[in-house]
């Protein structure tokens, strides 16, 4: 049984009785070298949870010119990059690449054998680290907290002898590398039952659930063969649009009138909801825009082609407000929850994603919404499929949410054995034992 001492840093603790502290600016050093020779070309970023990968590998930069380039940061393979500008929530990783990275940046190298940078990236990946860092933050708390280098050099940190720093990082690796397998293959799950979901939901919506009924060609490229009492009709032969506002997201309170974001469809709910979680007071509802049961709910407003358009129908009774850029579309004569199903399926996601426009932030308009065409049985038929799809679509559900809840609960592992490795609160010898094991 290893003895402990107290370490004199409020969030650390106590740590084992033969390991040191030294302040940051002994271990690590600050590479602030400039690209002004244009020796390096490769530009990097920092993914949260992914780490420092080729921005190309992220997605579409643009053009960058040479003198873009020369204001990049240079990193080098092994060199720590941190984002000071999200450090607070753990944004940080070791490069594999010698490349460049955005000023907003930090980066940092170890030139002494004593200390070993895996180690340390586990260090400032824990919890007790992050809300430490938090204390030197300035900006908009939980959206965008920076941390500036002078402060940030004033930390203290453990140095466990180099032999444990390397059974630590070993350990480490090994065991967030089966972590890491176990969630990747938990999302792929959902990724599968997300796509069985959509494509229910298109073969309900498109062929119906009678499989002996004789199917026309609907006139419609993308939409192909419908049951052949079924009708074709845009949406606005049959309903009217109108637009939220007067409600942003400064605006929401704890208690008060349910409202509705245009984020809040794209991030938070599936096809229908009951009840909406945002609220506003009453004074801000006294001139905001209502909603009411039935209502179809379009995001007008998102920073993808995914997110543009994506509906749900509110079934609440609560009084209830629409936000900018959340489109209404109230109709007669139809299932609401049919309607909302067939507004999500890949037919009618292609139709808004072509109409669309902009590029890092997407809009689309009631005016684009009017003219979709959608499949639409006879009422006693939309129903039957309604209440067939939310019960199939029920099951799938809880299996993703279940799924979820088992990636979260070994995320909350890892972060839980990171945090009492690097403080040593894992003997060496277990540490051995368990690496030879496993």
């Amino acid at each position: 049984m290893r003895a402990f001492k107290d370490s004199g840093i409020e969030w650390l603790g106590e740590i084992p009785e033969h390991w040191d502290i030294k302040p940051l600016k002994a271990i690590l050093n600050q590479r602030n070298e400039q690209n002004n020779n244009l020796e390096l070309k490769t530009i990097l970023s920092l993914v949260k949870d992914i780490g420092v990968i080729p921005y190309e590998e992220k997605g579409n930069i643009g053009n960058k010119s040479k003198d873009d380039l020369q204001g990049y940061k240079i990193a080098r393979i092994n060199d720590l990059v941190l984002n000071k500008m999200n450090a607070v929530i753990g944004s940080l990783g070791v490069s594999a690449y010698n490349g460049l990275v955005s000023p907003i940046y930090l980066v940092f190298y170890i030139n002494n054998p004593n200390y070993l940078m895996g180690y340390y990236s586990y260090l400032f990946q824990i919890k007790s680290v992050q809300k430490f860092l938090r204390t030197f933050a300035y900006g908009i708390m939980e959206i965008r907290e920076s941390i500036d280098y002078l402060d940030f050099k004033k930390m203290f940190l453990p140095t466990p002898p180099l032999e444990e720093q390397k059974a630590i990082a070993d350990f480490l690796d090994s065991k967030c590398a089966q972590i890491d397998n176990f969630c990747e293959k938990k999302q792929k799950l959902i990724t599968l039952l997300n796509e069985k979901k959509q494509s229910l939901i298109n073969e309900c919506v498109t062929k119906g659930l009678d499989t002996n009924v004789t199917f026309k060609d609907s006139g419609i490229e993308h939409l192909g063969e419908i049951p052949q009492h079924w009708e074709v009709k845009r949406l606005a032969t049959f309903g009217r649009f109108s637009k939220g506002g007067n409600i942003s997201r400064q605006d929401l309170a704890e208690s008060g009138d349910s409202a509705l974001l245009y984020g809040d469809i794209y991030m938070n709910y599936e096809i229908s909801t009951s009840c909406l979680d945002s609220k506003i007071s009453k004074n801000t509802s006294f001139g905001a825009i209502p909603i009411y049961k039935g209502d179809i709910l379009f995001a007008g407003s998102g920073e993808t082609k995914e997110d543009i358009g994506k509906n749900i129908v509110y079934l609440g009774k609560d009084k209830a407000f629409a936000g900018g850029d959340v489109i209404i579309f109230r109709q007669k004569g139809n299932n609401v929850l049919y309607l909302s199903y067939a507004l999500n399926t890949r037919y009618a996601k292609f139709c808004k994603g072509i109409e669309s426009k902009g590029e890092i932030i997407v809009h689309i308009y009631a005016s684009n919404l009017k003219d979709i065409k959608i499949p639409i049985p006879p009422l006693k038929e939309q129903e039957q499929i309604a209440q067939f799809l939310d019960s199939k679509i029920s099951k799938i559900d809880k299996i993703i949410e279940k799924t979820k809840k088992q990636i979260e609960l070994v995320k909350e592992y890892k972060n839980t054995l990171i945090n009492q490795a690097v403080c040593g609160r894992i003997e060496k010898t277990k540490l051995t034992i368990k690496l030879e094991v496993e």
